[in-house]
């Protein structure tokens, strides 16, 4: 698996309840342009329109030897591609009142096919993030503690 990029502000702001693998659908170019790196999934999240998933705000660049470099093909709606039953159990999760579809990663699979790892998120409140931050400054500070004992 070879990751092409993360989405690490989603990990800042959000829980993650539930992450989904999902294949993309992708024209023209996309896949070298995903290749060489140019894509940024912040801002970007998972809507459902007729009964279909798409992802929005997802920005992939024109590929730079591409033939025709279309800027409005930039910021279009992708369309995501699930299976019927996941499809059902994340309308049902996200007809609840502040569940979120936000995609953390876009990665080559084994087989090179481009996928999206989906999470149902719900957003963190600023008390929640401030508490996830003391957390971490007091096991940085332990594993200091730890280190320096058993060392000497």
């Amino acid at each position: 698996m070879k990751i092409i990029t993360q989405n690490k502000k989603a990990f800042h702001d959000y829980d993650i309840l539930e992450k989904y693998e999902t294949g993309i659908v992708l024209k023209g170019d996309e896949v070298k342009s995903l290749r060489a790196g140019h894509v940024q999934l912040v801002g970007a999240f998972g809507s459902i329109h007729n009964n279909e998933l798409f992802l929005i705000n997802c920005q992939i660049s024109p590929y730079s030897h591409a033939y025709q470099k279309l800027e409005e093909m930039v910021k279009r709606s992708r369309k995501l591609l699930v299976s019927r039953k996941e499809l059902n159990r994340i309308m049902m999760e996200v007809a609840k009142k502040g569940v979120t579809l936000v995609p953390l990663k876009l990665y080559f699979n084994q087989k090179g096919l481009v996928k999206v790892e989906l999470a149902l998120c719900k957003h963190k409140k600023a008390h929640q993030r401030k508490e996830d931050i003391k957390e971490r400054d007091i096991a940085r500070e332990t594993r200091r503690e730890l280190r320096g004992k058993y060392n000497a």
